[in-house]
């Protein structure tokens, strides 16, 4: 297809049907939901150990290392985001947003 807006238009219906069949499955077989569970609980936990991993390999090997000020304003910025980000998630454990 030459035309960017045609191809656009399929693309989008292409998606849209890939979505309602997606939906159709998920309705009728109770097994592919609690399958998407799984994997999305996987990954969420995973998440959360990459994060816990990966800071404690980095964390020891900065030791020594001076960062400017503007370094270390970015670095704080960077751990307020990932406060917000647990609270979030933590709120939303608390607040039962995972049930199905």
């Amino acid at each position: 297809m030459r035309d960017d807006t045609t191809r656009m238009l399929v693309n989008r219906a292409q998606f849209d049907n890939s979505h309602e069949t997606r939906d159709r499955i998920r309705e009728r077989t109770s097994a592919v939901r609690a399958i998407e569970h799984t994997i999305e609980y996987l990954d969420l936990v995973g998440s959360c150990h990459d994060f816990v991993a990966t800071l404690g390999r980095l964390v020891p090997q900065l030791r020594g290392q001076e960062f400017t000020e503007d370094e270390r304003e970015t670095v704080r910025r960077q751990i307020s985001r990932v406060r917000a980000a647990a609270d979030w998630l933590e709120g939303a454990l608390d607040n039962g947003e995972f049930t199905l």
